[in-house]
């Protein structure tokens, strides 16, 4: 079994998945792909979309039930996007399992590598060119954390463009 952990930061689109399973074509052994996609928490989201608002000011939620619903929101648009990402691949022949992390991702893939004994990861993100510049990005995290070949892949470009950013 040849195990490919995936970390997404958002759906995959026909391209992402395309790019994905061509990456794997002459593997001999049986492949299953594992997706992850982080979702923040609610309150994280909450409290840093008030403090833009407001600028650096908290504005506290009068109605109790906001941060329940805000979280419920979250994790079904979560879901929705995992899903149709995980159908994607499946939809190419495909086994693949699919999970929601919330927390830091890294410390998740770090887990699902060693749960699943991946052989690779794959993380597909959009640019963060400071991030990567500082070694703050997840792909950069995960070498460091991980002793397995770990791939950056910029979702929803062709691979030629990627060499161009």
């Amino acid at each position: 079994m040849y195990n490919v952990v995936l970390l997404i930061e958002r759906q995959l689109i026909e391209l992402d998945a395309n790019q994905v399973v061509a990456l794997h074509e002459g593997v001999d052994d049986d492949l299953t792909y594992h997706l992850l996609l982080p979702v923040e928490s609610s309150a994280a989201m909450l409290s840093s979309s008030m403090s833009a608002l407001g600028g650096g000011q908290f504005m506290p939620i009068s109605e109790p039930d906001t941060l329940a619903v805000v979280e419920q929101e979250i994790h079904e648009a979560g879901e929705a996007e995992l899903e149709a990402s995980a159908a994607l691949l499946r939809d190419r022949g495909q086994h693949v399992t699919a999970k929601l992390v919330e927390g830091d991702p890294i410390e998740a893939l770090e887990r699902l590598v060693a749960e699943v004994s991946g052989d690779e990861v794959i993380i597909m993100t959009e640019p963060h060119l400071v991030r990567e510049f500082l070694k703050l990005d997840w792909t950069s995290r995960a070498r460091r954390a991980l002793d397995v070949p770990t791939l950056h892949l910029l979702e929803h470009l062709p691979f030629e463009a990627q060499t161009e950013i």
